[in-house]
């Protein structure tokens, strides 16, 4: 595969990139497929993307990590991506990182950090979402009560993927009930559970069956204890916290969507150009080739989202409006790239040995999550344009 490797995309971090994209290679379609037949977690690769000091890349030198910027995290995830790779295996752990790094003290970040650089322990859940309260995080249920030098947690997370796989939980609960908050937005407080531990003293989880292989599950809390000192910041502030970390949350996974678009339209192209029906390359039908012309324009276009996104996060600009952009523009463009891709294939795009449809299956989650497109859209219209707030 070839064709998206010109100088339209990746021009940034070239090392990185090539180096991601030799160690991707030991980790083919059909390790992933076999994989997702067993629902089995991708170890191999997390561990060697970990000891390679991927996975470390914003973490600063002082606590062992690379102190990359946001852009080098964002290569690394669209070349695993485009590898025909999941990056969705560890990838919070990248944006998880940033409420620790920005909002921790500085006996936290010495405590965890070098561990978590050296892969000792993994930080991959993120205990946010409720069945109660879906992206509404201001109604969630979860409560941490102060107990003297601990807090009491009890409730119940859904959709916390990794959790099985991580040793630390970035956990938002509420510690202030909230009818007594002066604003919905108070009375909300973050915590880096230690899973090893909790696991044995109240903590169960629940693997949930999706489409695709994406280790999510359910997690209930059963007066689980947590140290006062793991709570990361002030008592209370634990939104605004977790809100600091959601424009790289949404510039990552756009990068990956770029990704995986780029992946798409390769294996479109290849096919276009090998496939004959009627003695010549379907390739050359325009009815072929306009579809994936499109996608690769539209591609083109978010990747320049991505990138502008990116330009003003490193500038310590507000980049809201950008970074939910390039998640929404990239995310549909990883969609419309993989139905033309589908398309392309024919019957074969169904059969898993040609492993599009593996792709299409992951991909096609980034219209819901981590943010679904309605709700980016009610932002830009309310943030942007002024609109009155829909919700």
């Amino acid at each position: 595969m070839s064709a998206m490797n010109g100088s339209s995309f990746g021009d940034d971090h070239q090392e990185i990139r090539e180096a991601v994209r030799r160690l991707c290679a030991d980790f083919p379609g059909d390790y992933w497929q076999a994989l997702d037949r067993d629902r089995a977690y991708p170890t191999a690769f997390v561990d060697a993307l970990t000891h390679s000091g991927y996975l470390a890349a914003l973490i600063p030198e002082e606590y062992g990590g690379s102190g990359l910027p946001l852009s080098a995290a964002a290569a690394i995830l669209e070349e695993v991506q485009f590898a025909g790779c999941n990056g969705s295996a560890c990838h919070a752990q990248m944006y998880v990182m940033g409420t620790l790094l920005r909002h921790g003290s500085e006996a936290q970040k010495q405590r965890w950090l070098p561990e978590i650089a050296s892969g000792r322990l993994r930080l991959q859940a993120f205990g946010v979402t409720e069945p109660g309260s879906g992206t509404d995080t201001t109604s969630i249920r979860t409560t941490a009560k102060r107990d003297g030098e601990r807090y009491i947690v009890n409730g119940q997370k859904i959709w916390t993927s990794r959790a099985e796989h991580s040793d630390l939980m970035l956990l938002l609960a509420r510690t202030t009930p909230k009818e007594e908050a002066a604003k919905r937005t108070d009375g909300l407080s973050v915590f880096l559970l230690d899973m090893r531990e909790a696991r044995e003293a109240g903590l169960t989880i629940r693997p949930i069956r999706t489409m695709m292989n994406h280790a999510t599950t359910e997690v209930f809390f059963d007066n689980v204890e947590v140290p006062a000192e793991n709570r990361i910041g002030e008592e209370g502030k634990g939104f605004r916290y977790i809100l600091s970390g959601m424009n790289a949350e949404r510039i990552l996974i756009a990068a990956e969507c770029i990704g995986d678009a780029r992946w798409f339209l390769d294996k479109a192209s290849d096919y276009a150009r090998e496939r004959s029906v009627f003695g010549k390359p379907i390739g050359q039908n325009q009815g072929i080739q306009f579809p994936i012309a499109k996608a690769f324009a539209n591609t083109r276009a978010a990747d320049l989202m991505v990138l502008e996104a990116l330009r003003l996060y490193e500038a310590g600009a507000d980049c809201g409006a950008e970074a939910n952009m390039a998640k929404m523009l990239a995310a549909d463009a990883s969609n419309e790239a993989a139905n033309v891709c589908i398309q392309t294939h024919g019957g074969f795009g169904f059969a898993e040995e040609f492993d599009v449809e593996r792709k299409f299956r992951e991909t096609r989650l980034y219209q819901v999550a981590p943010i679904s497109t309605n709700l980016i859209l009610s932002y830009l219209a309310e943030h942007v344009l002024g609109l009155p707030r829909s919700y």
